[in-house]
């Protein structure tokens, strides 16, 4: 099938395979892949992980397949496989990074679905930054048109735009031409799916390594000729209308690309605790009012947290059963940032959840949306919270963001001690130190193998 000129996904097309990104892109890419990868290694030892590592190991790599890293275990597996395990090990924890404009995490997907490309060909550092970047830009230009609608509605945008977006890094990374690519990412929007009605279970994180899979199947399947309509994004049955986007003119977002980069201009959020975003601003303000005010648990006598709309869609479990579910559930995080002064990878352990500290706790906070809110700000950033204490005080403070969002972003020792914290679960200390040095010089490095090699686990 020959594509015509200026339809979108011929627009599409032609900037994945011809994009050159600033250097402040790239940095912002740079710094994405580091993160993610020692969430990765973090997310390898978790259940959802380890079931899908089993299941590829039975499978075993395809015959004609090139074998790729399954980060933190001795596995190998081809590259779609690899991509699968990847991705759904980047997502495990939900310590992955954000971005507000795709209402999505960008990383999970597009990072494993990179590498799992890039080593079988032995693609450079640079190259497999700038596939990420092509990847990252076309999902927050389809955030921009579909959300908050898409979103409300009940869909993972991890998965749906991310599929398209992982389909973008594979196709730059494999070496496909423009007409191939645009293929490649049609066919991408008929793999595209995720229902929020799954978060808080196995599947959340699956969703991710689905995303990251399915990319790189779309790029091969392009790549061996497979064709796909030209209009799948846009069309009268295609993925905007199918997935009920917010507007229609995809044609006018992407505009701009390649000349406006929305990475640098909306950014990335990092992750610095390992739970749902929308917990985040809430988590920011009590930890600040317990180092300032110095009260304990037992000074407690109720906490209050405002939101926006869209959060009590995210956040949908009052009373958690499991730490996946906990990670979706503002009094649990709440009372665990009161109670512990901390919330990290262990707040989330099992054994956690039958705390009776954390349940008496949990029982006093409250959420509720907040309709004095500004509603022009991206969904799950704000936060106002007012704690009450026994004595009479009543704590009030407001949040707009949280740490480690673009305009806080976390420093360089925050994002070291959180790579070594994240690897330490998974590979010994030499090894994640060798890791973290490649990934600080990551377009230094002439053959990805030379990186991934640092993140296999001894058998």
């Amino acid at each position: 099938m020959s594509v015509k000129i200026g339809s979108v996904l011929a627009r599409l097309g032609d900037f994945v395979v011809g994009a050159a990104p600033p250097p402040a892109a790239r940095d912002r890419a740079a710094g994405a892949f580091l993160d993610t990868i020692g969430v990765t290694l973090a997310g390898s030892r978790e259940p959802a992980a380890q079931i899908v590592q089993r299941v590829i190991a039975a499978d075993g790599p395809g015959e004609r397949s090139v074998p790729a890293t399954v980060l933190g275990t001795p596995l190998h597996a081809g590259a779609a496989d690899a991509a699968l395990a990847n991705g759904t090990a980047a997502h495990a924890l939900d310590y992955d990074d954000m971005c507000f404009v795709s209402l999505a995490h960008p990383s999970a997907p597009l990072v494993s679905a990179a590498l799992a490309a890039g080593e079988g060909s032995g693609a450079s550092g640079r190259a497999l930054v700038d596939a990420y970047i092509v990847g990252f830009e076309i999902e927050a230009r389809l955030g921009v048109v579909m959300n908050p609608r898409h979103y409300r509605r009940g869909w993972h945008c991890t998965s749906t735009l991310g599929t398209i977006g992982a389909a973008a890094a594979a196709s730059r990374l494999s070496g496909l031409t423009a007409a191939q690519t645009v293929h490649a990412l049609a066919i991408a929007a008929s793999e595209a799916s995720g229902l929020k009605e799954n978060f808080g279970t196995m599947v959340k994180p699956l969703h991710a390594g689905l995303a990251a899979r399915n990319g790189v199947l779309a790029a091969s399947l392009a790549q061996a000729g497979l064709t796909a309509s030209e209009q799948a994004i846009d069309g009268s049955q295609g993925f905007l209308a199918a997935f009920d986007s917010e507007r229609s003119d995809f044609a006018e977002a992407i505009g701009d690309l390649g000349a406006r980069w929305e990475i640098c201009e909306s950014g990335i959020t990092v992750k610095l605790y390992p739970s749902c975003a929308g917990t985040h601003p809430t988590l920011d303000v009590l930890l600040e009012l317990k180092r300032g005010a110095g009260f304990t648990a037992d000074d407690v006598d109720a906490i209050e947290v405002g939101v926006d709309a869209i959060t009590p869609t995210v956040l949908i479990y009052e009373r958690p059963s499991t730490g996946l579910e906990a990670k979706f559930s503002m009094p649990f995080c709440a009372a665990a940032a009161v109670v512990d002064g901390r919330v990290d990878l262990e707040t989330f352990d099992g054994d956690r959840l039958t705390d009776p500290r954390l349940a008496a706790m949990m029982a006093r906070v409250s959420m509720r949306v907040d309709p004095s809110l500004d509603a022009s700000r991206p969904a799950l950033t704000q936060a106002r919270v007012t704690l009450r204490l026994r004595d009479g005080r009543v704590l009030a403070r407001s949040a707009d963001g949280a740490r480690g969002y673009p305009d806080k972003p976390a420093s360089d020792a925050e994002l070291r001690d959180k790579f070594l914290a994240c690897a330490a679960r998974a590979i010994v200390r030499p090894q994640a130190e060798q890791a973290l040095r490649l990934l600080t010089e990551l377009d230094d490095i002439t053959d990805v193998r030379t990186l991934t090699r640092s993140l296999c686990a001894l058998a």
